[in-house]
């Protein structure tokens, strides 16, 4: 008798610390248990269950948190949906590695302009940030790891024509 309320009182213990634990829910479906250490700008750090070691995820990939202390729900972002290159708009440009944890990396993604073209420098750079974000939508990413963005000078640079904008990330899913 002493050993199944022994079990008993062991059983209820071991689900009354799960219980505890904080749970992410990642836009993939994935959830991690685990105790978030805190909410920075662009993610989230937490610990597994019995580790030490500080993990981090991008707010762009964690759909919700459920606090296991106090069964606070904190919304985190809402989901992306790219289903084609008309969804190129919805497609977010990201320059920090950090912001991308979490994410699957799917493929190279470019935006130029054409090397004789009749646009100003800051026409040119908007023109080849949509062809960018156009190539990531065709992929079906809603997120773009920038890798470089450069501007080739010609001879007449102050003039129409002068300079050519040329933009190149990786593209990232859920």
């Amino acid at each position: 008798m002493k050993k199944i309320i022994l079990l008993f009182s062991m059983i209820l213990t071991t689900s009354f610390v799960v219980a505890q634990a904080d749970v992410i829910s990642k836009h993939s479906g994935e959830n991690v248990t685990g105790k978030v250490v805190r909410v920075d700008e662009y993610t989230v750090v937490f610990k597994y269950d019995g580790e030490d070691a500080e993990n981090s995820i991008g707010k762009y990939a964690i759909e919700k948190i459920v606090y296991g202390k106090s069964g606070r729900v904190e919304d985190v972002t809402e989901k992306i949906v790219v289903s084609g290159e008309a969804d190129w708009e919805k497609v977010v440009i990201l320059e920090e590695k950090s912001y991308i944890a979490g994410l699957k990396k799917v493929g190279d993604v470019r935006g130029k302009t054409g090397l004789i073209n009749f646009q100003t420098g800051n026409t040119g750079d908007k023109k080849a940030e949509k062809k960018l974000k156009m190539a990531a939508a065709v992929l079906g990413c809603p997120f773009i790891l920038m890798t470089a963005d450069k501007t080739t000078v010609g001879a007449n640079s102050n003039q129409l024509g002068g300079m050519q904008a040329i933009k190149t990330g990786l593209g990232y899913k859920y």
